[in-house]
C-alpha cells in the first residue's frame, strides 16, 4: 500500500490517529497498572479490555457519522435523558443508598451518564443559530438547560456526575463568548447559593466528605481513610517508584477502590513522580490534541460542542488526580481510561467519536 492509498483509506475510516494513539497508550497503560492494583486478577482485566474494545468501536462508529446528525438527534437525545431520570426518581434500583440505575431486564445502566453527552450537544444545539456572545435572555436558556438534570441527578444523589453534568453547561457558556463580566457575576452567584446547596442538596455523607478533605486527620479510620492511605501511597512511590507488582498499599489492601477510584494512587506507587509525569504527560497530548481539532470546528454548533467534550475529559483527570492527591474533595469520579468501569468508560469514547466526526468531516461542512 502506497502514501497515497495510506491517505484515501485514513480519510475514508474517519478517525484521527495522533488522538487515537494517545488514546490506546493511556487504555494500555491502563490494563498494565490494573492487573497489579486488582491484585494479579486476570478476569478484572479482561472485563476492562471487553469494555475498551466496546469503547472503542463506539468511537469509531460515532466517527463516521456526519455532524448534523448529532446536531438533529440533540434535542431528542437530551429530551429522552431527561425522562429517563425522571423514571429513575420514581422506579430506579436503590444500591448502596443512592438511587441512581434504572432496570430493563436486559441492561441496566445509569441514565446519568447519557446527559454527559446530552447537555453539550443540546447546549450547541441552543446557541447554534443565536447571536455570539449570548444575551441575558439566551443566556438564561443555557442556564436551564444545564440546572434540570444537574438538579435531578443531585438528587439521586451522583454528586460527581452532577459536577460533570454543570461544568458541561458551563463549558459551553464559556465557549460561547460569555463576558468575563457576566462570568464574574455568575460566579457570585454561585457562591451565593452555596449555603443553600450545603443545605438543602447536598447529603450528609457529602458533608463530610468536604470536612473531611479540610482535615482527613479528623476522622483518621473513618471518613479520612482513603485519602489518607492515597498520600501515603503517593509518598512511599518516592522518585521512582517501587516497580511493578511490588506496591504494598494496594497489595496489602490498605489502599480501598485501588482498581477504581484510587488507580492513580497505585499506579504512583509502583512507579513514582516519573511514571507519574509520563502519565500526565499522555493526559496533555490527548487533551492538546482534543483541543487543536476543537478549534479547527467549522460552526457554532461543532465547536461548542467538540470545545465541551474536550474540557469534560479534561476535568476527569483533573478532578481525578486531585482528590487522589489531596488537593481535592473525594467525589468519586474515574481516571478516564485508567479506573476500572464500564459507563463512563463508553461515554468518554463517545465523546471522543463525536470529536473524531466533527474534525473529519470539517472539509465537508465548509464546502
Amino acid at each position: 500500500m502506497n502514501q497515497n492509498d495510506e491517505g484515501l483509506f485514513l480519510r475514508l475510516i474517519r478517525f484521527d490517529p495522533p488522538l487515537l494513539l494517545g488514546l490506546l497508550m493511556v487504555s494500555g497503560l491502563g490494563l498494565f497498572v490494573l492487573y497489579s492494583a486488582g491484585q494479579q486478577n486476570l478476569d478484572l482485566v479482561w472485563g476492562q479490555g471487553m469494555r475498551l474494545g466496546l469503547g472503542f468501536a463506539i468511537m469509531l462508529t460515532l466517527a463516521q457519522l456526519p455532524p448534523r446528525y448529532f446536531r438533529l438527534w440533540s434535542p431528542w437525545i437530551y429530551l429522552v435523558g431527561i425522562l429517563l431520570l425522571l423514571a429513575v426518581m420514581i422506579v430506579g434500583d436503590i444500591s448502596k443508598g443512592a438511587q441512581r440505575w434504572l432496570d430493563l431486564g436486559v441492561v441496566r445502566f445509569q441514565p446519568s451518564e447519557i446527559m454527559k453527552l446530552a447537555v453539550p450537544m443540546m447546549m450547541g444545539w441552543f446557541f447554534a443559530e443565536k447571536p455570539l456572545p449570548p444575551r441575558w435572555l439566551h443566556l438564561l436558556g443555557g442556564v436551564l438547560i444545564t440546572a434540570i438534570p444537574f438538579i435531578l441527578i443531585a438528587e439521586q444523589p451522583d454528586l460527581g456526575t452532577a459536577l460533570v453534568v454543570g461544568s458541561a453547561g458551563a463549558f459551553a457558556l464559556f465557549l460561547a463568548g460569555l463576558s468575563w463580566m457576566i462570568m464574574l457575576g455568575l460566579a457570585v452567584l454561585t457562591g451565593g447559593a452555596i449555603p443553600l446547596f450545603w443545605t438543602f442538596i447536598m447529603h450528609d455523607y457529602q458533608r463530610q466528605r468536604v470536612l473531611t478533605f479540610l482535615d482527613p486527620e479528623t476522622d483518621p479510620l473513618g471518613t479520612g481513610y482513603h485519602i489518607i492511605q492515597s498520600k501515603i501511597a503517593i509518598g512511599s512511590g518516592g522518585i521512582y517508584g517501587k516497580g511493578w507488582l511490588n506496591g504494598t498499599q494496594s497489595h496489602l489492601d490498605f489502599l480501598p477502590e485501588g482498581s477504581t477510584d484510587f488507580i492513580f494512587a497505585a499506579f504512583l506507587e509502583e512507579f513514582g513522580l516519573v511514571g507519574g509525569c509520563l502519565l500526565l504527560t499522555l493526559y496533555f497530548f490527548i487533551i492538546a490534541r482534543a483541543l487543536y481539532m476543537a478549534s479547527r470546528a467549522p460552526d457554532t454548533y461543532t465547536r461548542l460542542l467538540a470545545g465541551s467534550l474536550t474540557l469534560i475529559f479534561f476535568l476527569y483527570a483533573f478532578v481525578n488526580t486531585g482528590m487522589v492527591s489531596g488537593l481535592l474533595p473525594v467525589v468519586g469520579l474515574p481516571l478516564p481510561l485508567f479506573s476500572y468501569g464500564g459507563t463512563s468508560l463508553v461515554t468518554i469514547m463517545a465523546g471522543f467519536g463525536i470529536l473524531m466526526s466533527i474534525y473529519s468531516h470539517r472539509r465537508i461542512l465548509t464546502r
